[in-house]
């Protein structure tokens, strides 16, 4: 059994060291900023770009109909951050108790509080219902319709963690979780869901699914012997060929979802600038390399912006 690590001096393996809580927090609020993945932030962006995505179009379709609002345009990005570093950081919290057991058999996630002992259970849960309770401020500023599809989703954020024990997918799981946004941006202007909606969902699904297969295989070798499933496992050396299905997928079903919801020409030239960072990561993949697997999981923050980029600059030339 692992003992306690005095060692890292308050920090964890797999999160850099010159990140601004090293700076700027007091080194006991550092455990807590460790929870919540505040050292980590690709994580929040990957969970806010889909909100993002769907903002930006159901904006293009509001402006295309002559009722865009600049002003909640800009309350409804600012709201879903705030939200998606809140949620990201009450669900890590939660992972993290409920995988204590597992994260003190896996080298890379033994220096993370739970298993370090720098944090306890108990502090850990009160942590959790602050940050969701900043995350029920937020989704309260929503329509109704959205608060209650917020609320929904809280099934799925509850399951997930539990997913690696009885499937070989748990990142699909992941995916129906985290891209909830996509229906969350569209729901917060029309009070409603559309096709475009939907399959801009199921895109931010297949595409979680790929970030977090090359994510997953910094970790194979631990979860074989502890029992925990992936499709970093599942996939194995097909890996590569698994990514250009799941992005091919991806683009495909994103394109459908802009197509059904006449975004403009730009959109789809931000689309096809991430057609060509995913093959990217396909080509420069190396499933044994855990850093390099590290560093192209990361990439998709970039892949993500530059969506979103394309949907922006298309509203921006709708807009009068």
């Amino acid at each position: 059994m692992y003992k306690r690590a005095e060692h890292n001096h308050g920090r964890v393996a797999d999160a850099p060291s010159d990140n601004w809580v090293y700076r700027i927090l007091s080194p006991a609020l550092w455990p807590y900023a460790q929870l919540a993945r505040w050292d980590r932030p690709i994580g929040w962006q990957l969970l806010m770009w889909p909100c993002f995505w769907s903002a930006g179009l159901a904006a293009n379709v509001a402006a295309h109909a002559g009722v865009f609002s600049g002003r909640q345009f800009i309350l409804h990005l600012f709201l879903f951050f705030v939200g998606s570093v809140a949620m990201r950081g009450a669900g890590c919290t939660y992972n993290d108790l409920v995988d204590h057991e597992i994260d003190m058999e896996v080298e890379r996630t033994r220096s993370r509080p739970l298993p370090s002992g720098r944090v306890s259970r108990r502090q850990a849960k009160i942590f959790m219902v602050l940050q969701a309770l900043v995350g029920l401020v937020v989704l309260l500023m929503f329509n109704w319709f959205t608060v209650i599809l917020g609320v929904l989703s809280l099934a799925i954020v509850a399951l997930y963690p539990f997913a690696k024990r009885f499937t070989d997918w748990p990142q699909f799981f992941l995916g129906l979780a985290f891209s909830w946004g996509a229906l969350m941006g569209w729901a917060a202007v029309f009070g409603s869901l559309s096709v475009a909606a939907l399959l801009l969902y199921a895109s931010a699904i297949v595409w979680t699914i790929g970030y977090d297969t090359i994510y997953a295989h910094q970790d194979k070798e631990d979860d074989e012997l502890i029992g925990v499933r992936s499709t970093a496992r599942l996939f194995g050396e097909r890996t590569r060929l698994w990514l250009v299905g799941l992005y091919g997928l991806t683009l495909l079903l994103m394109f459908g979802s802009f197509t059904v919801a006449g975004a403009g020409v730009l959109a789809f030239a931000g689309l096809a600038i991430a057609a060509v960072m995913f093959a990217y990561q396909i080509a420069r993949l190396d499933i044994n390399d855990p850093a390099q697997c590290l560093a192209l999981f990361k990439s998709n923050g970039k892949v993500g912006g530059i969506i979103f980029a394309g949907l922006f600059l298309s509203l921006i030339f709708l807009v009068p």
